[in-house]
């Protein structure tokens, strides 16, 4: 979550009006943390919500997507917030330019270094949230997928080395070998894709929130598990937390299930969604606007995962 589309009070308080039931502004506040929209946390007489403004990074095509997506989910009761429609039952709206949506608040805060515990309880989610989203007919294609990575180090070059000394050679090698190794057998479904400890909001070991859908799509099953195991199993900075990856699968398999033939992959997964996170990471830190209201996170905290993984391939074990 971010804020580079800034909104007036009177612009919000006449789309609240669209609404029925949603009540009047009384205040709201843009959210600094994450990379992808513009959000606003608004109260209003009657009640809390978010407002999320999709930029660039979201194809407005895939909003139906997400939407759909959601509603899916909530109706098997997994804990997710799907947008709220106006008295026309209109979803997407027009704000500031931007399409944007107005979507339930949940209560809940994000972890910053979850305990075993709490990691048991998120990987149970995910797994609840794979067996939920199995009978859904809708498709996207992993716009981040690993056929994007190597266009994306490109794209970076060798500004890369002005982050880190070396940091270009050092991915393109790793990259060279996740490529070559990378399995296209694995079960395929809806994934989050981004299920981060930002993403997921808990009330002590429980979980009450799961947010942030915008890069959901379909791809290998594991690799969710995989991008979750790189954001739980370490502290901010990419040192690994004691118990905590292996309470994260302990916990999605009870759920969910994990076959051999995925466990077996997810050494590979891991490095992947590792150089994923920080090509992504690179880019914005390159590239973020200067007067955006965004909070750039560490390319190189991604790098100390790729190099734990690199040295433990048993973690998975």
């Amino acid at each position: 979550m971010a804020v580079y589309t800034h909104v007036s009070a009177e612009a919000l308080s006449a789309f609240l009006r669209r609404y029925d039931g949603v009540g009047a502004l009384v205040s709201a506040k843009g959210i600094a943390e994450g990379v992808e929209n513009s959000n606003y946390l608004v109260d209003t007489d009657r009640a809390r919500f978010i407002l999320t403004l999709y930029e660039k990074r979201v194809d407005a095509g895939d909003l139906p997507f997400f939407l759909d997506l959601l509603d899916h989910l909530a109706a098997r009761g997994l804990p997710v917030p799907p947008a709220i429609r106006d008295r026309d039952g209109v979803a997407v709206q027009q704000l500031e330019g931007r399409p944007a949506c107005l979507i339930r608040f949940l209560a809940g805060v994000s972890v910053t270094r979850p305990t075993p515990a709490q990691a048991a309880t998120a990987g149970a989610a995910l797994g609840a949230l794979h067996r939920a989203a199995a009978d859904f007919s809708g498709t996207r294609a992993n716009s981040l997928g690993i056929a994007d990575w190597r266009p994306l180090l490109e794209r970076c070059g060798g500004d890369l080395d002005g982050i880190a000394p070396g940091l270009y050679a050092r991915v393109d090698g790793a990259l060279a070998a996740v490529e070559a190794d990378w399995p296209h057998d694995l079960p395929t479904s809806v994934i989050h894709a981004d299920l981060f400890p930002d993403n997921v909001l808990m009330l002590g070991d429980s979980v009450t929130g799961l947010i942030d859908f915008y890069f959901a799509c379909r791809d290998l099953r594991a690799y969710d598990v995989a991008v979750m195991h790189g954001s739980w199993a370490f502290d901010p900075r990419g040192e690994p937390l004691d118990g905590v990856g292996a309470a994260l699968l302990a916990g999605y398999a009870a759920a969910h299930g994990l076959s051999d033939a995925e466990r077996a992959a997810l050494p590979v997964l891991a490095r992947g969604a590792a150089l994923r996170f920080l090509l992504t990471r690179a880019w914005d830190w390159l590239n973020t606007p200067a007067d955006a209201l965004v909070t750039r996170k560490d390319p190189l905290a991604y790098l100390r995962r790729l190099d734990w993984y690199d040295a433990h391939p048993e973690a998975f074990a």
